[in-house]
This record gives structure tokens, C-alpha cells and sequence, in this order.
């Protein structure tokens, strides 16, 4: 009987044996193939970060080389300066740096592009480089040299030694085991230490704004998760796309975000930030390669106006054009009860050969809004602040605006446009105060327009 039974028990018993021994290896080659593609994937980035980080060495010194003169080549090297930061962070935001505090490099990267993101949109003919701005290159010039050669240091060493992210990742992760030592991350955190030593800079109130702690009455609302900002990027672009790539940024600090990254079918790349509380868009960059000029100015800006109105920005006026090449810049900000609030502004970028928009910044919108504002009835009669001008000030329009003063204040204004000397100027005056608030040159393209 037992023979009979053991017959009949032995096939089968050796058939699972095979079968599991089968499977077992068959996941092994699985878990091994999903370690080679991340381990692959993790050196690219590393390599990618390394030489993003060497070319905005390089563009950072062609800007400061050239002649002062030179505001298109400014423009230029500063638009390079900012998408390749912001290239450089996505690559470290990217890398298994979870719990590795290297958060003072992707603030500083994260700096720099917005610095050079805010500055290129001027337009550096009327407004060319501050002092300040130009001692802001050379400092950034000289530490990102620095910066370079330990990360080089870094990367010579995963060459030569055939060192693994994955035992890099092992190492960070691995709890109440300080005594650990790998190359990546003793590297990688000396560069952060670096970062965090070196003095503040002055990076100007366009871009200081952007990193004020901000209350959770501005940013506040349900966090989001990785899968909900998916769903938010194909709404936002109208493409229906399965390999959305979404990151977390700024994990432990105030200032977390999310980016989205999908290929167009044409084979571009877009980009988009969000917030984790609300998921709300912070900028939006469509890397397309624009062709030659097609559109005019105004073509543009009703794209734009339209492109706003269906993204859900309501009730926003363009009051600022810049142009390079074959792009055009407009700054809008949000008209509340016949008041333009300039603080709750959004910056658009429009490509000329089609006049789609390619690129939109909206931090400042996003960090300012507010759905109730009131404003007071001014104490100056708008005759009266109107004869404080200059006799040779030729007025073409006046209204109502809302800005910040040199105090980061805001304050209601009467704004003044009008021309003097043969250039386009907007007033600010007061309207509780009558005290001349703010005076700036309206630029050549923004000039004669709607705006």
C-alpha cells in the first residue's frame, strides 16, 4: 500500500519541487533585473546631475564674460542658468536620498533657478544686471566650481570602484548604524554641508518672496498624493498619458511639492510643479523646441488671455510684455473690484512661432490670492493725486492698483501711465497717503499695447 501510495506521491511531489524551484529562481532573475534597470536608472541620474552641474558652471561664466552691454547674451545664459537648474533638481530629487538631508543643495539649486528664471524675464535692455545681481553670478560662479569638483570626486570614485546606489541607499536607510561608511553618501553629504556653510546671499525680493514662510491659510487644503497629481497633470495638458513620472520635493521642510514629468506624443518633455497641500499648480514648462517668429505680440497675448481664462485664472489682465526671439513674456496679475493686484501675479511664457503657451509661473498667484479682499475708499481724491505729478507727464490712463512697497507692505494706488522725456512711465501714488510710492519705466514692447 505504501509502496502504491509512494509511487503515485513521488511524481507529484518532485513536480512541485521543480515548479517551486522554477518560480523561485524565475523572481530571483525578476528581483535581479528590477535591481539592475534601478541601479541603472540611479547612475544615469547621478552622471546627469554631474554634468547639468558642470554646464551651469559654464553658462554661468559665459554670462559674467561678456560685456555688460550685451543684455541679449544676459537673457540667453540666464534662461540656460534656469532650465538647467531646475534639471539638476529634478535629477537630485530623483536619486534614493530619502533620508539623507541634502536639502540645502536642492534649496540652492532651487534658488538659483527661480534667480535666473526671474531675472530673464526683465527685460535686461531697459533693465539691465544690478550690481547686486552681477556679485550674485560671481559668488554662484565661484561655488558651483566648488560644488563641481566634489561632486567629480564622487563620480571618479562609482567609475573606478564600480560603487552601487543600491549599497548607498542600504547605508541610508540602515537604523541605528552610524558607523557606516560609503563614498556616495559621505560625499553627497559633504557637498550639502558645503552648501549650508556658505554665506547668504541677497537674492532680491522677486525671488526672497517665494521662499517666506508661508500660513496655511494660503497654502492651505487636503494633501495630495502621487496618484492624484497624475490625474492633475493630464487634466491640465489634455494628454492622456500612462508613464507620468511624479516626485516629491522638499520632504521635511515647509516648502514641499511635487513635480510631474510626461512626454508629449510629438516626444518633448512637460513639467509641472504642485503643491502636497491642495495640489495646486506652482509652474508649468512645455520644453518644446520653439520655431521662428510668426505671431505678434497682441495674437499672443489673446492666446494667452484664453489659455488663463480655461485653466481656471479668472479676471486677469496682462500689464507687462517682454520679448527674445522667438519668445514673449507677460506678466499678468488678477483685476479685483476695478483694482489691479499686482502682488497675485503670474508670469506666462508664450512661444512666437504658433503663440502657444509654453511656460507659466504662478507662485506668486498662488502664495498671495485671496478670494475676499477689500479695499478701503481712498482719502485722496484722484484730482488731487494727479496734480502732484510733474506739469510735463503726459497721462494716458489712470487707475487703481494694488502693490507692495519697499516695506513688502501692501498699499492701494492711483497708477499714473503716461510719457515724459519720450519713454513710458507708471506712477504709484498713495490714495490714503498721497505719497509718491513707486515710479518704473514701462517697457518699449510693453508700451502702446492694451496694457
Amino acid at each position: 500500500m505504501y509502496r502504491r501510495l509512494s509511487s503515485v506521491l513521488f511524481p507529484i511531489v518532485s513536480i512541485l519541487l521543480i515548479g517551486s524551484l522554477i518560480w523561485g529562481y524565475q523572481q530571483y532573475q525578476q528581483r535581479n533585473a528590477v535591481a539592475i534597470k534601478s541601479e541603472n536608472q540611479y547612475q544615469r541620474l547621478f552622471h546627469d546631475l554631474s554634468y547639468n552641474m558642470d554646464r551651469i558652471h559654464s553658462e554661468l561664466g559665459n554670462t559674467l564674460a561678456v560685456s555688460s552691454a550685451s543684455d541679449g547674451m544676459h537673457k540667453k545664459g540666464l534662461m540656460n542658468v534656469w532650465m538647467l537648474a531646475s534639471q539638476a533638481q529634478s535629477e537630485l530629487n530623483q536619486l534614493p536620498l530619502t533620508s539623507l538631508p541634502v536639502n540645502k543643495t536642492e534649496e540652492l539649486l532651487s534658488r538659483i533657478s527661480k534667480f535666473a528664471y526671474q531675472t530673464s524675464l526683465r527685460d535686461l535692455r531697459e533693465k539691465p544686471l544690478t550690481a547686486q545681481e552681477k556679485e550674485n553670478l560671481r559668488t554662484l560662479y565661484k561655488n558651483s566650481a566648488e560644488i563641481n569638483k566634489d561632486l567629480d570626486q564622487v563620480q571618479l570614485s562609482v567609475l573606478s570602484d564600480n560603487l552601487k546606489w543600491g549599497d548607498a541607499e542600504a547605508v541610508i536607510n540602515a537604523q541605528g548604524n552610524k558607523q557606516q561608511q560609503n563614498v556616495i553618501v559621505d560625499g553627497l553629504r559633504a557637498v550639502d554641508q558645503k552648501v549650508g556653510n556658505y554665506p547668504p546671499m541677497d537674492w532680491g525680493p522677486s525671488v526672497s518672496s517665494l521662499y517666506e514662510h508661508r500660513t496655511v491659510r494660503k497654502l492651505g487644503g487636503v494633501p495630495v498624493t502621487p496618484e492624484d497629481i497624475k490625474r492633475k497633470a493630464q487634466k491640465f495638458t489634455n494628454i492622456d498619458s500612462p508613464a507620468i513620472q511624479v516626485i516629491q520635493n522638499g520632504k521635511g521642510t515647509d516648502y514641499r511639492s511635487y513635480t510631474a514629468s510626461l512626454t508629449a506624443p510629438d516626444g518633448h518633455v512637460i513639467r509641472m510643479d504642485f503643491t502636497v497641500d491642495g495640489g495646486l499648480l506652482i509652474s508649468y514648462n512645455d520644453e518644446r523646441e520653439v520655431g521662428p517668429k510668426q505671431v505678434n505680440r497682441d495674437t499672443a497675448m489673446s492666446k494667452a488671455d484664453r489659455f488663463l481664462e480655461h485653466k481656471g485664472y479668472r479676471d486677469m489682465k496682462a500689464v507687462a510684455y517682454n520679448e527674445y526671439d522667438n519668445l514673449g513674456n507677460f506678466t499678468y496679475v488678477r483685476e479685483h473690484d476695478d483694482v489691479l493686484v499686482y502682488p497675485e501675479k503670474i508670469t506666462v511664457r508664450v512661444g512666437l512661432d504658433n503663440g502657444e503657451v509654453i511656460g507659466i509661473q504662478a507662485s506668486d498667484f498662488l502664495n498671495e490670492h485671496k478670494d475676499d479682499r477689500k479695499f478701503a475708499e481712498p482719502k485722496i481724491k484722484l484730482k488731487d493725486a494727479r496734480a502732484q505729478l510733474n506739469p510735463d507727464f503726459k497721462v494716458s490712463f489712470t487707475r487703481k492698483a494694488l502693490i507692495k512697497n519697499e516695506y513688502n507692505e501692501e498699499v492701494l494706488c492711483y497708477q499714473f501711465g503716461g510719457k515724459i522725456n519720450d519713454t513710458m512711465y507708471r506712477i504709484y501714488i498713495n490714495t490714503e497717503t498721497g505719497v509718491e510710492e513707486a515710479v518704473e519705466e514701462i517697457p518699449a514692447p510693453t508700451a502702446g499695447s492694451k496694457m
